[in-house]
């Protein structure tokens, strides 16, 4: 089996029934075979049609406008049209992560360059919906509540174990994000998934708080990428 054919059914088969706080939703893109898994397959297919071992770089949990839209970590629509080439024309979603990504893959070598070196997934492969006091559903980090970040644990542990079967390369991993590395270590550090942990600031807060900079972060991340 191809890595693509077993990232696909691992995504197929992802479901979470831990306990969930009164205001906090899960988001499955996966959950039914729609636009969402024909995509993500696509994009498999054409970067991960192999069995080349890949390093892993892993992300807290997906956003509504990238892979809660996509199936695809850190990847919109816009990035999936104009540079991966996998035509898109049912809904659109541009997510700030996937700007500063793709500008990084374009100076990494290009998308097929980048995919061919690395697997991107999160810690926590499902993500979560809160409802804000407007009664809209947004973004929720699986560490942002303690009862989620208690019962999203063993959930977050499997699934690494189940990807890391697949052959990924365990001697590095690169986490996004400070909290999210902080909160990774403690299960690394009982678990010994990867040998050695490196931290890079997430691309949303790159995005948000430090875009004049971009450039400097991209270089950043090239030099650690790239080591």
């Amino acid at each position: 089996m191809y890595l693509n054919e077993k990232i696909m059914k691992f995504n197929r088969s992802l479901s979470f029934d831990g306990e969930l706080p009164e205001n906090i939703t899960v988001m499955n893109p996966f959950e039914k075979e729609g636009i969402v898994t024909k995509i993500a397959g696509q994009f498999y297919r054409k970067y991960y049609h192999d069995s080349l071992p890949r390093k892993v770089i892993l992300g807290i949990n997906p956003g509504r406008l990238g892979a809660g839209a996509t199936g695809v970590p850190f990847t919109d629509t816009v990035r999936l049209n104009e540079v991966c080439e996998i035509p898109v024309k049912d809904f659109h979603s541009n997510e700030p992560s996937a700007v500063f990504m793709y500008k990084m893959i374009e100076r990494y070598g290009g998308a097929k360059a980048f995919y061919g070196d690395y697997y991107i997934n999160s810690i926590c492969p499902l993500g979560f919906l809160i409802r804000n006091h407007r009664g809209n559903n947004v973004n929720c980090n699986y560490y942002d509540d303690p009862l989620l970040l208690a019962s999203s644990r063993p959930f977050m542990l499997k699934s690494l174990m189940q990807q890391m079967d697949w052959g990924l390369d365990n001697k590095s991993v690169i986490i996004l994000g400070k909290k999210n590395a902080s909160y990774f270590k403690k299960i690394n550090d009982e678990q010994r998934i990867f040998q050695n942990i490196e931290v890079l600031d997430h691309p949303r807060f790159i995005v948000q708080y430090k875009r004049k900079k971009m450039n400097d972060y991209i270089d950043i991340y090239l030099e650690k990428l790239m080591a």
